[in-house]
Order: structure tokens, then C-alpha cells, then sequence
């Protein structure tokens, strides 16, 4: 079984992209799901992200792992690499980076479900981890643990 791909709106793909200067600017490209209406997950792991406190300026640090059930789309991971790329020098407060992320793919694809791991480094001595889903997995669903342990330090 040979499954096609129209891919003739992709504008990033297979071409030299700068990196967007903001995740506002960046697009997020779509290409059809192969199998609509069948429930299975993809993931998206990122465990360099990097974005910049809205007020120090100072980098933060985050694995982020994204889990979504596709709609009618899937998002082309080379977009996802450069929307991911644009917080990199973008201010914003970890929950903000997280939700936003989640809420922008949720929407692109429009996702029977989806579900964001943001789990940042310290700053100040405290790990943030930030959470967000967009309701509940659908059933039937294998929905596999993030793989993340909890921030312990070197105790």
C-alpha cells in the first residue's frame, strides 16, 4: 500500500527557510492525514527548546514532548522545527511558551485531542513543569508515558 501526500502548499519543505524571528510570525504547515478518523498518536519530542525570560533576557531550557490524535491534518515537522526555533529569542514566561505551543498546534491541525509536556530546567533553583491537554484522550487510545522523570538534582 502506497500512501500519497499532496504536498504542493508546503512552502518550507525541501527549501532553505530562516529561522522565524518570532512565534507569531512562524507558520505552521499542514499536510492531510493519511488515515482520518483513525485514533492513533504522534509525537513530537524536543529536548533542546530554548526561549528567553520576558524579563532577565536570561535563556531558559526545556524538553518539551507533544502528543496529539490528528484531525484532518498532520504538522509537517520541519514548520514544527521552525516555529519551535522562533521562542528562541522570544520572551515569555514558561506557561505562556507551553500553552501557546499546544493551543497553536491543536489549531493547525485541528487535533481530536493533544496534550503538551513542557518540562523546563531550573532558574533560581526550582523546576517548572507545565501542562496542558486540550480535554480528555479519546478512548481506546495508547497513550504512553512522556519518558520524563521528575527534576532531581544531584540528590
Amino acid at each position: 500500500m502506497t500512501a500519497t501526500t499532496d504536498t504542493t502548499t508546503l512552502t518550507q519543505l525541501g527549501r532553505a527557510t530562516d529561522l522565524p524571528t518570532d512565534p507569531d510570525a512562524a507558520t505552521l504547515e499542514c499536510v492531510p492525514n493519511p488515515h482520518p478518523g483513525t485514533v492513533y498518536l504522534v509525537r513530537f519530542v524536543a529536548p533542546e527548546f530554548t526561549s528567553l525570560c520576558p524579563v532577565t533576557g536570561q535563556p531558559d531550557f526545556a524538553h518539551l514532548v507533544i502528543d496529539y490524535v490528528p484531525g484532518p491534518r498532520l504538522v509537517e515537522s520541519k514548520s514544527l522545527k521552525l516555529f519551535l526555533g522562533a521562542f528562541r529569542n522570544h520572551g515569555a514566561f514558561h506557561e505562556a511558551c507551553t500553552v501557546t505551543i499546544g493551543k497553536r498546534i491543536a489549531e493547525a491541525t485541528e487535533a481530536q485531542w493533544l496534550r503538551i509536556g513542557g518540562y523546563w530546567y531550573p532558574r533560581g533553583g526550582i523546576p517548572i513543569d507545565v501542562f496542558f491537554q486540550t480535554g480528555p484522550a479519546p478512548a481506546g487510545l495508547w497513550l504512553p508515558d512522556q519518558g520524563v522523570p521528575p527534576y532531581r538534582g544531584r540528590g
